[in-house]
């Protein structure tokens, strides 16, 4: 109770705060925040079934939601900040369990100047890419991984910054028994040296995560020491970037909460990327290796499925597809060891992604009057070649540019065309394949053809409908699906929708069905509300490619957000 309490406490001063910030803004600074409420009560539905042809029931507790206020206080180079979080009557399904109840989450203090920059408290950080370290809150994944600690950034002047950080991890309302240290600089050799057309940085990084265990006359340090080194280079329209990470020797973790202390490795990265782009036409190519780059600030927390306490970000670099069933078989990335049996071994992943896009000109044949745009993507990940030995001891010794079991390739066309002034198309065409094998570590693989068009007619400049439909085919797993979608957009405040995915060529009928959904939204200035009713696919839920597991069900949704 003394918790709630306090959060309400909390709302009814950030109202205050808002109601006084104009006329005391001057003297007294400035308050701003925001709430954000995510209910659903979950339903019985003996219509969904899963595998075992068991009914999908409610939880013992059916209506849950998260919820999220956070206020922040502004004067002159100071901010202060404060989130309280509420889980009731417990978080939604598949949420960390250790987001319960309700709790001061996270806070802060920060000076900032032209040169200093102070954070005490909980902070979000990233250095270079992420692969080494990446801080960040994404509440649709259920991931807030903020350090707690102390952060000072120092740009004496404008081509040089150095950020130095210590903290501990957040989990749930507590922090990570692993101490985290890093430091970053930057130089931007381009302003010292006055290039006018071109633009050259340099950076290095240190991360250091040290954590004691309970394994017994260990054969690695406490200390993990973690290096990288990127460079960024642009010339006109021509850019290209790299960074190289290396993780020191430590133990490996192949089945949760099991530290191997007779497999001690080390771990490294390499980032790729280059492009060109002008008006009318762009290419973009990345590549990638990774092998052993799991970076957990507590070693057992290593392969967890709510993204607890892992320090740095390796999203899937795929295309991020809008269209649903394109998200059936989505892949992620594959930065794990893993010596099961001579079946299924890893150490990584290698692969990238190339991506392409034109603008036919207007007036020109294929333009039309308007202009026609199409974009090209192909993407294609292996496991690492090498060799690799399963029985004791355990070990495996991989190939720097080796190419081993194929994981993932997507490979698609979009193309997108205004035809007058109301009404407006876009197609696709993917082709995917998938390994469940070795990126679920379950059995099995998976080609796709997929199909989506959508339609958009504005019937003034504020109404609007768009309708999308979908087709999968899919040579094996639950088979072929299709899916339907219609929103009308009633003026910039309110919209409607129906959506329904129809999972009609599965081979057992029994399991063919319907994931329908309809609901609607309100936007009143920064206030949104929206509400609907249906069901959940069972399967990723990503965002950014990084994904989190939702299972089957069926329910009401209510969600709120606002700021002030």
């Amino acid at each position: 109770m003394r918790k709630i309490i306090l959060l309400g406490l909390l709302t009814l001063s950030a109202g205050a705060f808002a109601q006084e910030q104009e006329k005391k803004e001057k003297d007294n600074g400035t308050v701003s925040g925001g709430f954000e409420s995510n209910a659903q009560w979950y339903l019985n539905d003996t219509g969904l079934l899963d595998e075992f042809y068991n009914p999908v029931v409610h939880p013992e507790h059916p209506i849950r939601s998260n919820n999220y206020l956070f206020v922040n206080y502004k004067i002159k180079n100071w901010t202060f900040g404060i989130q309280g979080e509420a889980y009731a009557q417990e978080a939604l399904l598949n949420y960390n369990p250790k987001y319960k109840d309700a709790n001061v989450a996270t806070y802060f203090a920060q000076f900032q100047n032209e040169k200093i920059d102070i954070t005490a408290g909980y902070y979000y950080e990233q250095f270079g890419s992420g692969l080494l370290l990446r801080t960040w809150e994404d509440r649709a994944l259920g991931i807030n991984n903020a350090l707690r600690g102390i952060r000072f950034i120092y740009k004496p002047t404008s081509y040089f910054t150095l950020k130095t950080l210590y903290g501990q991890q957040r989990t749930g309302f507590d922090v990570s028994e692993g101490k985290i240290y890093g430091t970053d600089a930057e130089l931007a050799l381009s302003d010292i040296f006055k290039f006018e057309k071109d633009e050259l940085t340099i950076g290095l990084t240190y991360v250091g995560r040290d954590e004691e265990t309970d394994v017994a006359n260990p054969k690695f340090n406490d200390l993990t020491n973690a290096f990288a080194g990127r460079l960024n280079f642009t010339h006109n329209s021509f850019y290209f970037s790299t960074e190289f990470d290396y993780k020191s020797k430590d133990a490996v973790v192949q089945v949760r909460n099991q530290i191997d202390n007779n497999l001690i490795k080390p771990g490294n990265a390499l980032l790729l990327n280059l492009g060109y782009s002008k008006k009318g036409f762009g290419i973009d190519g990345t590549f990638r290796r990774l092998e052993n780059m799991s970076f957990y600030s507590e070693r057992i927390a290593k392969g967890n499925q709510y993204n607890d306490l892992i320090m740095n970000y390796v999203p899937s670099l795929t295309k991020q597809h809008h269209y649903n069933l394109a998200n059936i078989y989505v892949y992620q990335a594959q930065p794990n060891v893993i010596l099961n049996d001579v079946n299924l071994v890893k150490a990584g992943e290698i692969g990238g992604q190339i991506d392409l896009f034109y603008n036919f000109k207007k007036g020109s044949s294929l333009g039309g009057k308007y202009g026609t745009k199409v974009a090209l993507n192909y993407s294609e990940y292996h496991g690492l070649g090498g060799e690799f030995y399963i029985f004791a001891p355990q070990d495996y010794h991989t190939d720097f540019i080796g190419f081993g079991k194929k994981y993932f390739s997507d490979a698609n066309i979009e193309i997108s065309k205004k035809w007058n002034e109301k009404w407006q198309t876009g197609f696709s065409f993917i082709h995917q394949y998938y390994n469940k094998k070795y990126i679920e570590e379950t059995y099995g693989e998976v080609n796709t053809n997929i199909l989506g068009a959508e339609t958009t007619y504005k019937f003034s400049e504020s109404k609007s409908m768009r309708v999308q439909g979908e087709h999968l085919w899919a040579d094996s797993d639950k088979k072929n699906w299709a899916a339907l979608l219609a929103e009308f957009n009633f003026g910039t405040k309110y919209t409607v929708y129906v959506s329904d995915m129809y999972n009609y060529g599965n081979d057992d009928e029994k399991l063919r069905h319907h994931y329908y959904n309809i609901g609607n939204s309100y936007r009143y200035k920064s206030t949104r509300i929206a509400l609907s009713y249906g069901r959940q696919r069972g399967g990723l839920v990503c965002v950014g490619g990084v994904c989190r597991y939702v299972p089957e069900s069926t329910g009401v949704s209510l969600s709120l957000n606002t700021s002030f």
